[in-house]
């Protein structure tokens, strides 16, 4: 079979503008009040590519509208996942067995369904949902798009490299997906990782549960509808959000062959352990691939533009709120410099607002829900209560009477490994440690030592010699390392991300390490003479 397997282009390159007068944005607009008039909808279970629904009911809202019901989602107990365990175990074999480039060929019509015609609803739900500006939401769409077609275009890469050769023998690899379900668990910040985890162990033969998360179902529906459009087989993908308290249904199960997570630290600990408690149940050894949080920096030379220092900090430390795993999180500015950026950052930060973000002249919307708005105001609180290490540059207010809004938050501390620069904050807040003139190297060295992270992280540096002294001194620090540019924005294919310490196994999403996770090579040798005698030439 001849198939064609060009590179394809990123859809992250071409995505709209939605300036005022354009037609994309009127469009959008349309589609946000259409969500809104029609919300909420129902959302079931999907097992076997049937609609399920239970008497279990977990209410969607609107994270800068909490007052706004998006949904009212079905919630898996464990009847349910025992059901959609069993209907991935019977599609498995069929799915296992068809041909890769008719698996492929269902999702690259949904990369062409999503960048196209189902575009901008997908778009405004992301924005209701995840409270997204519309510029977050579309790189997040975009992402999705790029996950289906660069882990085909990589899976195509995989199926052709075979063995070597040698007269007498021909050998192949048969690469088999695993032998069993692989649960997906994906986080609530990305849309395009909740639909990559179930799909990229499906594009190379698996079958899989996906759980997503509570607060984003409303969004990571449209996902599964999509799916489904595209022509998905029954059983293959099945849609089943459930409590944790139901998980040893699932990870009890012998046939349980794989967990793709990304989510906190603690919990893919927990998860890990749950796993290994139980090797002895299962067929084979599960494949995990996980990425937890980050606490992501930068760490800035004498040499760098300090408006561009700044600006980098705006980007990295507030796009989507602070809600990136690879968020920019702390800051190590030389003492000379300080004032400048202060200066500047103060200024931009006033001209930032913030609000609903179907009003698109705002460039930040809420956090997703009260459990986050809690634990990041509660850092914000306890730098309140030590004035003594920590000095408020601009932000520090909250506000929930609407919906979840935390203002960009820039601190300056004393301690560079007090509690706001080594803890995973996962919000709009960015501590900075202004370090004296003169120790740059020091100051590396601090960096690498202070968080047990190891995800993202960037130099800002004129200066060839400071910046190749960083890429080496930080070489472990984290496993997206960017030079004169945020910790933030990798592209499929481009930047593969994923990073290790505590952040996880760094199986880079989006490349070719990724979907070999998924796959169980069997190698096949056939001898095309037999030989007559089993003596050996040294023999008489």
């Amino acid at each position: 079979m001849i198939w064609p397997n060009e590179k394809p282009k990123n859809d992250v390159d071409t995505i709209p503008t939605y300036s005022s007068g354009t037609p994309e944005r009127e469009k959008l607009l349309k589609e946000i009040e259409e969500i809104k008039r029609s919300s909420p909808v129902e959302i079931p279970l999907i097992i076997n590519g049937k609609e399920v629904k239970t008497d279990k009911i977990f209410e969607v809202r609107c994270p800068h509208d909490k007052d706004l019901v998006l949904a009212r989602a079905h919630l898996a107990e464990e009847d349910e996942l025992r059901e959609a365990i069993d209907a991935a175990l019977a599609a498995h074999e069929e799915w296992a067995n068809t041909d890769w480039y008719h698996r492929h060929a269902v999702f690259k019509k949904a990369a062409d369904l999503l960048s196209g015609p189902r575009r901008t609803k997908n778009t405004a739900a992301i924005m209701l949902n995840q409270s997204k500006n519309p510029y977050e939401a579309e790189i997040d769409l975009a992402e999705l798009v790029d996950f289906w077609r660069f882990n085909t275009y990589y899976a195509g890469m995989i199926y052709g490299m075979q063995p070597d050769q040698f007269p007498g023998e021909l050998n192949r690899l048969d690469w088999r997906p695993l032998e069993g379900f692989v649960l997906a668990v994906p986080p609530f910040n990305f849309y395009s990782i909740a639909g990559n985890l179930p799909t990229a162990p499906a594009i190379v033969g698996n079958v899989t549960l996906w759980k997503p998360s509570r607060s984003v179902i409303f969004s990571n529906y449209q996902i599964m509808k999509v799916l489904m459009e595209a022509g998905v087989p029954a059983g293959v993908i099945n849609f089943v959000p459930f409590s944790s308290k139901h998980g040893d249904v699932v990870f009890d199960h012998p046939d349980f062959a794989g967990l793709h997570f990304t989510g906190s630290y603690e919990t893919l600990v927990t998860l890990w352990n749950k796993i290994g408690s139980n090797l002895e149940k299962y067929r084979n050894f599960p494949r995990i691939v996980g990425e937890t949080g980050g606490k992501d920096f930068t760490v800035v030379h004498e040499s760098a533009d300090p408006r561009g220092v700044a600006v980098n900090i705006i980007r990295g430390g507030f796009g989507y709120q602070g809600q990136k795993c690879s968020a920019l999180s702390r800051a190590y500015v030389p003492e000379g410099m300080w004032p400048t950026v202060k200066e500047i950052l103060v200024e931009e930060l006033k001209q930032m607002t913030q609000g609903p973000t179907e009003d698109l002249n705002n460039y930040m919307g809420a956090v997703i829900d009260e459990g986050a708005f809690k634990k990041i105001t509660g850092y914000i609180d306890y730098a309140k209560e030590h004035p003594d290490e920590y000095e408020f540059i601009s932000g520090g207010n909250y506000d929930s009477s609407k919906g979840w809004f935390v203002e960009p938050t820039v601190i300056r501390t004393t301690n560079p490994k007090g509690k706001l620069m080594t803890e995973e904050i996962f919000g709009p807040v960015v501590t900075v440690y202004v370090y004296p003139n003169g120790q740059y190297d020091e100051t590396l060295k601090l960096c690498d030592e202070t968080s047990p992270y190891g995800l993202t992280g960037c130099v800002f540096a004129k200066d060839r010699y400071a910046a190749l002294k960083a890429e080496k001194e930080l070489r472990y620090a984290a496993g997206n390392f960017y030079i004169n540019d945020k910790p933030t924005g990798a592209i499929v294919g481009r930047q593969p991300f994923g990073g290790a310490r505590a952040s996880g196994t760094n199986d880079k999403a989006g490349t070719f390490l990724n979907i070999l996770r998924w796959m169980s090579p069997r190698a096949i040798k056939e001898t095309s003479v037999l030989p007559t005698d089993w003596r050996r030439p040294f023999m008489k």
